[in-house]
């Protein structure tokens, strides 16, 4: 299909990345390699995906449960990054494009409500935390109706558009991993108001912090804007993720967090988006971003190991999901999907937080659990169910 625009907008995620460039003298500015002559805003959704479950044949759909050992308590879960966990903190952030509290988003949640969640319905954090018996759904730290004791166990700071390289938020106009991290503080001298010093300190130790980020830094920020490109080749941006990633663990740590989950990348350039963008007529799958995630994630992995030995009492666990996700996309009838190269919102192959709305002419899929994605960039409700039980499964006991 030819897209031909004067004024185009692209949406990158980890699934959910917007970069939104406008045409220069002679064609799209887009694809410009001087940031001088690049007219733009970027906004970047960030998203990453999780993966898959099955038994033989049969796809595994049952509602995960954790059962932990008598003397192990999670007493609540924590997120960090971007839009794949975030539950709504853009909603309110009118100086980003990343933000989707309007339908059709949310359609499935009970009551049919957008909360500014990245889906139909629920995302990953929702599951877990239902998982781990400690609630139904993982509210946004800046929901104005959040209630002292929903502090107590746990919400999601994650922004999304965020990404290690601090440059990513600041394109997108999101709070950055830094900002997240001043969240952080004010969130445990909340804590603190609510149960005291002692308690605080029991659930950030005890609690599962969540990281997901590196896909908009990947997508967006390098390959799509090409603003890193300029500075960077591949292998030392990756390097300059890592060093981001590090330290923002390190520092989780300082503040008293010890069971700390961080996610790979995901297959980049297999997202519904950069098929459109870079995967020519037939939307192949962009194998320069696939391998700049599989690159990352190789040291990601070296890395979080290194931390989980030497920070003392620490469960640093590095959750691989590129591979499983992979799978997922290539072989999406084995889970019970129809479609894995498209979303269920509007044509499906470009549009993502503003541009899936009510008032898109191509409406959305009549059935979005045969679907992987829900918007071009942002996996369905039912794919997030089968995804988390995967990780449930793999790697719970990891932080035991």
């Amino acid at each position: 299909m030819l897209i031909s625009f004067r004024s185009f907008i692209f949406v990158y995620l980890p699934l959910g990345d917007i970069v939104q460039m406008h045409a220069v003298a002679g064609g799209l500015g887009l694809f410009s390699p001087k940031l001088g002559r690049l007219q733009m805003q970027s906004y970047v959704i960030f998203v990453i995906f999780f993966c898959n479950i099955i038994s033989k044949n049969n796809v595994i759909e049952a509602a995960a449960t954790v059962k932990l050992p008598k003397n192990v308590t999670v007493p609540a879960v924590i997120a960090f990054g971007d839009s794949i966990v975030d539950t709504g903190n853009n909603n309110e952030n009118f100086k980003t494009f990343a933000r989707c509290n309007f339908l059709p988003y949310g359609k499935d949640l009970k009551g049919g409500m957008p909360t500014g969640r990245y889906s139909n319905g629920k995302v990953p954090t929702d599951f877990i935390v239902e998982a781990f018996g400690i609630k139904e759904l993982l509210p946004a730290y800046l929901d104005p109706t959040l209630q002292p004791n929903d502090l107590l166990t746990g919400v999601v700071i994650a922004a999304g558009g965020a990404g290690y390289d601090p440059l990513t938020a600041k394109l997108a106009a999101v709070a950055s991993l830094s900002d997240q991290l001043k969240q952080f503080k004010e969130y445990i001298e909340r804590l603190k108001g609510i149960v005291g010093e002692e308690k605080t300190n029991f659930i950030i130790q005890n609690s599962l912090i969540l990281v997901v980020a590196g896909s908009n830094d990947i997508s967006n920020t390098y390959f799509l804007s090409g603003v890193r490109e300029l500075e960077y080749d591949v292998p030392s941006y990756t390097d300059f993720m890592l060093k981001y990633a590090s330290d923002f663990i390190k520092d989780l740590y300082g503040l008293g967090a010890r069971r700390i989950g961080v996610l790979s990348a995901p297959p980049i350039g297999c997202v519904p988006s950069q098929r459109t963008v870079k995967g020519g007529i037939r939307r192949d799958c962009d194998e320069k971003q696939n391998q700049a995630s599989q690159l990352f994630n190789s040291k990601l992995s070296v890395e979080m190991d290194h931390l989980n030995k030497n920070l003392p009492n620490s469960r640093v666990v590095y959750i691989d999901i590129y591979n499983s996700l992979l799978d997922l996309i290539i072989n999406p009838t084995k889970y019970g999907f129809e479609v894995a190269n498209k979303g269920c919102c509007g044509t499906g192959t470009i549009e993502v937080t503003k541009l899936c709305n009510q008032l898109q002419p191509a409406g959305v899929c009549i059935d979005d659990s045969k679907y992987v994605f829900w918007d071009s960039y942002h996996p369905t409700e039912r794919a997030y169910k089968i995804i988390v039980k995967q990780i449930l499964d793999n790697y719970t006991s990891h932080f035991i």
